[in-house]
């Protein structure tokens, strides 16, 4: 999968540089064309001769360096290539490229690519673990960026736990499935819906939930990553749309009904992942309520059941519905499947440290109408989209 393809590797200065050797080998023996990038702070762990050598071409390291070839060096080098590895990408990096600094060779071209770029974060437990590099992580999948790791262990630093680069046999494995996939769904049309829908009170209040939409926009990217054209119906959110997918904006739960209802018979894939209300004021407040002291009875009707429907619909779609439960997990998710006619249901008890409305991370299992059932261990959201839309891929016999 990876004959031929273009890699920028960028090293960054962590203990971890001496892994990026074998990284650069393992690419070089999978016939890729690798171009290495180093900070300064890189080239005190691990000599650019090195790289240079396993490489086989130069090593860039200084923006200001004569120019290796008689062009724009740095843009040049990030028109050329097919995909950004920085291994190890150190909390220095992360916030670099988080807030769009450019200040040496390696930050220039990730600023500058259109590739799909990947980071292997690589530093202290408690450097991982702080919030401004939660934040950056955050922001930076939020831009398409895709991260590998870290692992769990022992660090240099003497403390154990998680922040340690990914082995570089994983590095490369990631970059294979990536260009494995890239094309899966190509020619394919499919539907996302994202975010907590809000059911107006008054001007001012609405009722709500605390969906934060994550889970939906890392499907949406993963789904227009392997080559479907992807439309994502998205209830509000602080989220950017992953590049290259159409967004349509809606509010209400009856707005989201009409807009995903209106499209199901163009697409071959309408995956739920939005936290719809289930019921809606049954009046709405044209002015804001004022307190005045009393009590007040709020009267409640019941929204459309978007998935139902669609389940009642589909021909040849494969629909996917999720299952975010408190209790009774498999007997709650089993049965929304066969009720729902979906093709596939995600489960998640959200009451679970990092399965959570908000979090980054989840914790799922897919159930299929045949009995089958994939259980999955904590991973990032962006990860449990991978998973899902190549089970999606199979689904449609692609």
């Amino acid at each position: 999968m990876l004959t031929g393809k273009k890699i920028l590797v960028g090293l960054t200065g962590g203990i971890a540089a001496y892994k990026a050797a074998e990284v650069v080998s393992r690419l070089r023996k999978l016939h890729a064309q690798v171009h290495v990038v180093m900070t300064k702070s890189a080239t005190e762990f691990i000599a650019p001769l090195t790289l240079q050598s396993l490489s086989a071409n130069p090593v860039y390291v200084d923006l200001f360096d004569e120019p290796k070839l008689w062009n724009v060096e740095h843009i040049a080098l990030a028109e050329h290539i097919d995909v950004a590895l920085v291994a190890p990408a150190t909390a220095n990096i992360l916030a670099k490229m988080s807030l769009g600094l450019a200040d040496d060779f390696l930050s220039t071209v990730l600023l500058a690519t259109r590739a799909p770029i990947f980071v292997a974060p690589a530093m202290n437990h408690a450097m991982y673990h702080h919030p401004a590099t939660q934040d950056h992580l955050v922001h930076l999948q939020e831009r398409g960026v895709q991260i590998i790791g870290p692992d769990t262990g022992f660090q240099a630093c003497g403390s154990e736990g998680d922040g340690r680069m990914s082995q570089p046999v994983d590095i490369v494995e990631s970059l294979a499935r990536f260009f494995a996939g890239a094309d899966w769904l190509k020619g394919k049309k499919a539907l996302v819906t994202a975010g907590g829908t809000q059911e107006p009170l008054d001007p001012v209040r609405y009722l709500g939930n605390r969906s934060s939409g994550r889970m939906g926009y890392a499907i949406a990217q993963a789904l227009q990553e392997a080559g479907a054209e992807t439309i994502l119906v998205s209830a509000p959110t602080d989220l950017a749309v992953p590049a290259g997918v159409t967004c349509i904006q809606v509010q209400t739960a009856l707005e989201m009904y009409d807009a995903v209802l209106t499209r199901f018979s163009e697409v071959d894939v309408v995956i739920k992942a939005a936290a719809v209300a289930d019921y809606r004021p049954a009046v709405q407040a044209e002015q804001k309520i004022k307190k005045d002291g009393t009590s007040r009875t709020l009267e409640l009707i019941p929204n459309p059941d978007i998935l139902a429907e669609l389940g009642r619909r589909k021909t040849s779609q494969v629909l996917v519905g999720f299952a975010a439960e408190t209790e009774n997990l498999l007997a709650n998710a089993q049965d929304k499947m066969h009720r729902k006619n979906v093709n596939l249901l995600v489960a998640n008890d959200v009451t679970k440290l990092g399965a959570g409305f908000g979090s980054l991370t989840n914790i799922v299992s897919f159930l299929f109408p045949d009995g089958r059932k994939i259980d999955f261990p904590q991973m990032s959201k962006h990860e449990v989209a991978q998973h899902l839309v190549r089970e999606v891929a199979n689904l449609l016999g692609v």
